[in-house]
């Protein structure tokens, strides 16, 4: 497992957050219906945090103590996923129509590996995390 797998994994109840952050439940509740974050839920609807989690959470609570607004914030943030998706390689810009086989089973494989980061989850991760054995 690598480093990236482990800092997605959902860990954390929002009692431990609220200690390692030191933000009210109410405050991450709040990130949460703005889309700010997007916690992992067990069968039970409770909220799991990853490492990511926490880490934008802190992010969140820095800019505010800068003086920037929830719409700046979303902004900056919605920005910084932008970026970082922009600088996928153009070999994955591939139309699907030209992807082989490889290509197609590692977007895929890394997409899965991705879910959950940047709060949002794949749709197809579900489908497809059956085709996919952890090595």
């Amino acid at each position: 497992m690598n480093d990236m797998d482990r800092r997605s994994m959902p860990l954390f109840s929002i009692g431990i957050v609220m200690k390692l952050t030191e933000l009210t439940a109410r405050q991450i509740r709040y990130y949460e219906a703005n889309d700010l974050i997007a916690p992992e839920r067990t069968k039970g609807n409770q909220r799991l945090f990853s490492f990511n989690d926490v880490d934008r959470l802190l992010q969140i609570k820095d800019l505010l103590d800068k003086g920037l607004n929830m719409a700046g914030i979303k902004l900056l943030l919605d920005e910084e996923k932008k970026e970082i998706l922009e600088a996928v390689p153009e070999k994955k810009k591939k139309t699907p129509a030209n992807l082989t086989d490889e290509e197609l089973r590692g977007i895929l494989k890394n997409e899965l590996n991705e879910a959950g980061r940047y709060g949002k989850a794949s749709m197809r991760q579900g489908e497809l995390a059956r085709f996919f054995v952890k090595r």
